[in-house]
């Protein structure tokens, strides 16, 4: 239900409606559970479809995860994150080929555009530490 709601106010907001009300059914949200759960779903996807792909979707993880982002940030990025590495699309790929894609890189595109200024240093450390981890050096890659 908390997904249903997240991707519900990030559709809303890109088309510029008023999420103020939806925003107030997460206002108390635990979000420590929906992190791991959340990190837990991440992986698996992002050793489907690689380093770069991944990329920045751990920079929006580790942005969602700061102690500074605000309630209705860490909705919009939890949205894109669960949106872009899930089945389930509004245009699916299978049928629409690559305007199967856009949905997904647009939702990633605004949200982005609204929190890149909070991907400090800091965060992009972290986001090589934990590429790092998953896929190993590119020379491994190469070799491996």
């Amino acid at each position: 239900m908390m997904t249903t709601i997240c991707i519900l106010i990030l559709a809303y907001w890109i088309m510029g409606k008023n999420v103020k009300p939806l925003l107030a059914s997460v206002k108390n949200v635990d979000w420590s559970g929906m992190y791991r759960s959340l990190m837990e779903k991440l992986h698996p996807w992002a050793i489907k479809v690689g380093r770069s792909t991944t990329r920045p979707l751990l920079q929006f993880y580790y942005v969602m995860i700061d102690d500074k982002t605000s309630t209705f940030d860490r909705v919009l990025i939890y949205a894109a994150i669960i949106y872009t590495i899930s089945p389930i699309s509004i245009l699916p790929t299978t049928v629409y080929r690559w305007l199967g894609v856009l949905d997904e890189g647009g939702a990633m595109l605004y949200v982005y555009r609204k929190i890149k200024g909070m991907i400090t240093p800091e965060i992009n450390i972290k986001v090589e530490e934990n590429l790092m981890q998953w896929f190993g050096t590119e020379y491994e890659l190469i070799e491996g």
